[in-house]
């Protein structure tokens, strides 16, 4: 019993549960604190109940069918993360001084579990594309598959695709969630409103969230590639630092995180100006942003730059939980 308790920790390490939790929570903040909050604030006739008296909208993508978005979007994460430590054993056995698989965990097992996931992520990703009416929707869980896979065996390895490839995936986490829930939310309410609103919206939304991701994770990708720069200088990899230095990495993270910073602030002055998101995005997400800059200058030791990068996942996770602001700031009307 001890040693499968063991092997069921090893295998929850492997797919980074805490990660998957957090893709977990960032779609259904987006689909319930985003999205459902503020369509809720759009009032429409519908043509069935004649009384002529307008009712909010309502999400219109079911609930079931975002169930296995959710899973789909979990397994081909999760699947991702195996195969990155199958082909990580050598490097991590020097920046980490220990490994999953190959030890804890068969390699011949690793590869089995990343093709059960993978499988299992474009399998559902095409069911539930095709029950939205767009089977082709599906591509992008098979793309995305195929990507994790190659940025594993190579791009990870060169100069900078590795860490686009990588943002450019954590970014889609949110936008998936409104790829399925704009047409579903048209589709329905085209044909039963008889004064449909723009809902155009919703994406712009979305799309900040999705660009705040994109960015942070960039930056924390190059910090995690200068705590990573013994083992992947060992290994001929090219990333960001062993091609242009460490002082060079750092200056190019810390002026991300001042675009990351000022964009915050642009969006904030032209879109939004309350109070409120004010002092949240000052107090939650820009002090630690200002603290990971603090760390990434000061750093000498592998373990103070790996203090940054945890202090910047900190900071993204701030950014996701801006949602839930959304929702108590348009349900309380506090604009």
């Amino acid at each position: 019993m001890h040693l499968n308790g063991k092997i069921m920790k090893a295998f929850l390490n492997l797919i980074r549960w805490q990660n998957l939790l957090i893709v977990i929570l960032t779609m259904v903040l987006m689909r319930y604190a985003v999205i459902g909050t503020i369509i809720g604030k759009l009032g429409v006739i519908l043509i069935n109940i004649g009384t002529g008296e307008e009712i909010p909208m309502a999400l219109q993508f079911p609930w079931y069918d975002f169930i296995l978005l959710v899973a789909a979007t979990v397994f081909i994460t999760a699947g991702g993360y195996v195969i990155n430590d199958y082909f990580d054993i050598k490097t991590d056995l020097i920046n980490k001084g220990k490994v999953i698989v190959g030890t804890k965990i068969p390699r011949r097992q690793a590869m089995m579990w990343h093709n059960i996931f993978n499988i299992a992520g474009v399998s559902l990703g095409f069911y539930i594309s095709w029950k939205a009416g767009n089977v082709w929707l599906g591509a992008i869980f098979l793309i995305a598959s195929g990507l994790l896979y190659f940025y594993s065996a190579s791009y990870k390895r060169q100069f900078l695709i590795g860490n686009i490839i990588v943002a450019i995936m954590t970014a889609m986490v949110p936008l998936l969630v409104v790829f399925y829930e704009w047409p579903a939310l048209y589709r329905y309410y085209s044909v039963n409103a008889i004064n449909l609103p723009s809902i155009n919206f919703i994406f712009y939304w979305i799309c900040g969230f999705s660009l705040f991701a994109f960015i942070t994770t960039l930056t924390r990708e190059i910090i995690k590639d200068i705590e990573d720069f013994e083992g992947d200088t060992a290994f001929g990899r090219n990333t960001v630092p062993v091609v242009i230095g460490v002082l060079s990495a750092k200056i190019v993270s810390i002026c991300l995180i001042i675009i990351t910073i000022a964009l915050l602030y642009l969006a904030w002055y032209f879109f939004i100006n309350d109070i409120i998101t004010l002092i949240y995005l000052s107090v939650a997400i820009v002090v630690p942003l200002l603290y990971v800059i603090y760390k990434v200058i000061i750093s000498n030791t592998r373990l103070q730059i790996h203090s940054a990068s945890s202090i910047m996942k900190v900071a993204m996770l701030t950014g996701i939980l801006y949602s839930v602001v959304v929702k108590v700031i348009l349900t309380w009307n506090l604009l």
